[in-house]
């Protein structure tokens, strides 16, 4: 029989919780060196038991030995004895130094030389693409109707430049003649840059080719059968264009001077730049030296002076609970700060350990290494080394890569022998179609057969794969466009 009576009963259970500050520590793990200097000043702004570190010494170092690859630290390099790699970090991560634009002209380090007022300095900002625009408009526009086209045109346009929108769909919107929203927008295509408001590509390079004065009936053939010169059918370009191929080659390269997206990058946005976390380079002795970029490491302090004199003002609970909470805040960025330095440098110096081939003889040297293989080495977890390597890079010899590009997937070598890197291996497929001629274009499986021999195991549909990832057309793409001394 089954009671139904109400009871009470006690169980035992284990469960995560993360905390706040946790959730954070993770989020800071995994971003940029920018995302992780705007949180600091953020910080700093709200909390007034944190300070800024002016002056302090650089980040200790980790030697990687060739041979073995034992990392240490020291702060003079080389040194005898070395702190093992898991020592105390607390000793130091320099802040990066803000500097002040130069005014035009001469190079000035006085305020007193330049001319402009504090409004004038402060308000200084590159104009968007659209500014500019408008501009233009005002000057080449009288009439107001014009001017208004001129404007709708500027707000419709995309960030590529284009304007697919038809004159008889803007000239309704506007209630105006589609004969006048056309002629505005034939001015503006001449505007700088030039090339805007063009409805599709073959538009676009056609007014910059007018603008140049190479519009010719060959050149406006070429425009047309752009879809030919995409497929690379030279022999079909030479009949419609009725040109020999000294003249092809010329109208080619012509056309790969001009600009397809004349608004692209141009609405006041820069390329951003890629800072390295991590700087790498080889000493004498051959082995390599990794540090952590100061410029990318935000220093601060707990301000503890400030916080016993404010602490022995205050009166009330919530004044002493306010100042505890914001001493406990500062004391876990410190903290989060120097683990974060500390394990990105670690998992650095692994990846330099196992990838030593790649920096000394290049890509064709680069080994399989998943992510797993440097937490197990480490002691980490997985998710620990991906959130580490996200959005890192290191400045090596070989140019400023991301800390994500030394893991690639392994391809087995044939008879069981020594996996490849999937990297390496598609270096060398790029290695090998460079290196072809016109009579002797190789196809997938004869790539195939070639890493074979070379005792690699890959299938024909991993090097179609790899070849198309690399932007490699086809063979029968690749002999149409060798066999004509054109490109």
């Amino acid at each position: 029989m089954v009671s139904l009576a109400p009871r009470l009963d006690f169980r035992q259970t284990q469960q995560l919780v993360m905390t706040p500050q946790l959730r954070q520590a993770i989020k800071l793990l995994q971003s940029s060196n920018l995302e992780v200097t705007a949180f600091v000043e953020e910080e700093l702004e709200r909390n007034p038991m944190l300070e800024r570190e002016e002056g302090s010494a650089p980040a200790a170092p980790v030697i990687a030995e060739p041979d073995c690859f034992e990392a240490a630290l020291s702060p003079n390099l080389p040194a005898e004895g070395a702190t093992p790699i898991e020592a105390d970090w607390s000793a130091g991560y320099e802040s990066g130094e803000a500097l002040l634009p130069a005014s035009r002209g001469a190079r000035s380090d006085s305020w007193d030389d330049d001319g402009r007022s504090l409004e004038e300095i402060a308000g200084e900002r590159p104009r968007s693409l659209r500014e500019l625009l408008a501009e233009q408009a005002r000057l080449a526009f009288g009439d107001p109707k014009e001017r208004l086209i001129a404007g709708q045109m500027i707000a419709l346009m995309d960030p590529a430049g284009r304007l697919a929108i038809a004159d008889s769909a803007i000239a309704e919107a506007l209630g105006c003649d589609p004969a006048l929203v056309s002629g505005v927008r034939a001015r503006m295509q001449r505007f700088d840059p030039t090339g805007l408001f063009c409805a599709d590509l073959r538009e676009c390079l056609a007014v910059q080719l007018a603008e140049l004065n190479r519009l010719d009936p060959a050149m406006q053939a070429l425009l047309d059968n752009l879809d030919m010169l995409a497929r690379r059918d030279m022999a079909g370009l030479l009949r419609v264009c009725g040109v020999d191929s000294e003249d092809l080659s010329g109208m080619v390269a012509e056309i790969r001077r001009l600009n397809p997206k004349p608004g692209a990058l141009a609405d006041g946005e820069q390329a951003p730049l890629v800072v390295p976390d991590v700087l790498m380079r080889r000493l004498p002795d051959g082995t390599w030296l990794l540090e952590l970029n100061p410029e990318t490491m935000p220093r601060v302090l707990v301000n503890r002076g400030f916080h016993a004199t404010a602490r022995t003002g205050a009166r009330t609970r919530e004044d002493r609970a306010f100042l505890a909470e914001k001493l406990q805040a500062a004391n876990w960025l410190v903290r989060s700060l120097e683990q974060r330095a500390n394990t990105i440098l670690r998992v650095a110096a692994e990846i330099v350990r196992r990838q030593e081939g790649f920096f000394r003889y290049g890509v064709g040297h680069l080994r399989p290494l998943i992510l797993r293989d440097v937490a197990d080495e480490l002691g980490m977890h997985e998710s620990t080394v991906s959130r580490v390597t996200a959005n890192k890079y290191i400045a090596t010899p070989r140019g400023t890569l991301e800390l994500k590009y030394f893991f690639t997937t392994a391809i087995a070598g044939t008879h069981g022998g020594e996996s490849f890197s999937a990297e390496a291996i598609r270096h060398r497929i790029r290695h090998m179609v460079d290196a072809e001629r016109a009579e002797s274009i190789l196809s997938d499986d004869a790539i195939v057969e070639r890493l074979r021999a070379e005792g690699v195991d890959i299938a024909r549909r991993t090097v179609a794969k790899y070849r198309d990832a690399l932007r490699i057309p086809s063979s029968v793409q690749r002999k149409r466009e060798k066999s004509a001394p054109v490109l």
